[in-house]
């Protein structure tokens, strides 16, 4: 069966901000010292499995052209530009319904366009897995991350009898508490959510027809419209009157036949400034520097410098991050209120620095 891969690159990423803004968020930065994209490493690792003219990139009708400078070997058609900001389940039943059109019934590889995997080779044998038992029946597969931690801010995934590589999915739970993070980790039976997700076209999309027809209709219309005349105008009718729905909540929380691959590849959804100094390697004092960064007796400071030199003395547990137009400064405790900040410069109406 042919193996495709749907690479959801739609996000904003304005945890951050100031290095990812509207017109270039996260998954089309380098966080890392190679130089690579969040997105060009997303396809890249996938080449094991996965041919470049196998690879759909779902994203928002802005990002077409920074798509195709990043990712020349994926094909301009592959590239499905979403009209208007609906969440994963439209997102996800858009791609099925072009995989169906160009392929018929094919697997699809559901991924985020901006984690890192630090075990690639475990990584693929994991996908391999999951693969397997997506092929059987109409199962629907989801990739859990096997919990190092109490993480209180990832979902979970309770799980309970094997089923060949598989585990059969208990229940969802929303983002725990720290004391609910604790019974999961100590029970062994919760993964994190990682939102990566296996099955066949055919299965998601029956899926969707089940539990949320209406969307499974509009999906079905623009699929049918894929390469024709008349898919944009399709595109922007169908999509736009779609309802913003997450996938986990209209399908997974409700489907049956579901199953998860537990995961230890070494997983970071770089979800904020934090992960910078997890995935680049630091010196004694636990700072991460990239530019042309001067450092005084600092220590667990990360600074990104832009064109100008930076100058750190006696930091402690700091952020910051220098761009042309915006020097952020900020709290390790406080990274995930950078989103306060976006929220004022919008009241305020400064839209160019968004």
């Amino acid at each position: 069966m042919k193996i495709t891969a749907v690479i959801m690159a739609g996000g904003r990423g304005e945890r951050f901000w100031p290095k990812s803004r509207n017109s270039c968020p996260k998954q089309f930065l380098s966080l890392t010292s190679d130089g690579e994209t969040m997105i060009q490493k997303t396809v890249k690792r996938l080449s094991p499995l996965v041919s470049p003219e196998d690879i759909f990139i779902v994203t928002n009708a802005a990002y077409g052209e920074l798509v195709q400078d990043q990712l020349p070997d994926v094909p301009k058609e592959n590239i499905l530009s979403e009209p208007c900001a609906r969440n994963t389940a439209p997102c996800i039943a858009f791609a099925a319904a072009v995989i169906q059109k160009k392929y018929g019934d094919a697997i699809m590889l559901v991924l985020p366009s901006d984690h890192l995997i630090g075990y690639e080779n475990i990584y693929i044998k994991t996908l391999k897995k999951a693969i397997k038992t997506a092929e059987e029946g109409k199962n629907l597969v989801t990739i859990g991350i096997t919990p190092t931690y109490p993480e209180t801010g990832y979902g979970y995934i309770n799980f309970g009898e094997e089923s060949g590589d598989a585990y059969e999915v208990e229940r969802f739970v929303e983002k725990p508490d720290l004391p609910t993070a604790k019974k999961y980790l100590a029970s062994g039976k919760y993964l994190w959510n990682s939102g990566m997700f296996v099955w066949k076209t055919s299965s998601i999309m029956d899926n969707m027809q089940a539990l949320m027809p209406d969307i499974y209709e509009g999906a079905l219309r623009i699929g049918e419209s894929y390469c024709t005349p008349d898919f944009e105008e399709t595109l922007v009718k169908e999509f736009t009157a779609f309802r913003s729905e997450s996938v986990d909540f209209g399908i997974m929380e409700k489907a049956s036949d579901i199953y998860t691959i537990p995961g230890s590849f070494g997983w970071d959804d770089v979800g904020s400034w934090l992960a910078v100094e997890r995935i680049n390697e630091t010196d004694d004092d636990k700072n991460y520097f990239d530019g042309d960064v001067i450092s005084v007796d600092s220590k667990r400071t990360t600074v990104c410098a832009g064109k100008r030199l930076v100058a750190a003395i006696g930091t402690r547990d700091i952020i910051i991050v220098d761009t042309d137009d915006v020097l952020l400064v900020c709290s390790k405790n406080n990274t995930q209120d950078v989103k306060k900040v976006i929220a004022q410069l919008k009241e305020q109406g400064r839209d160019e620095l968004v």
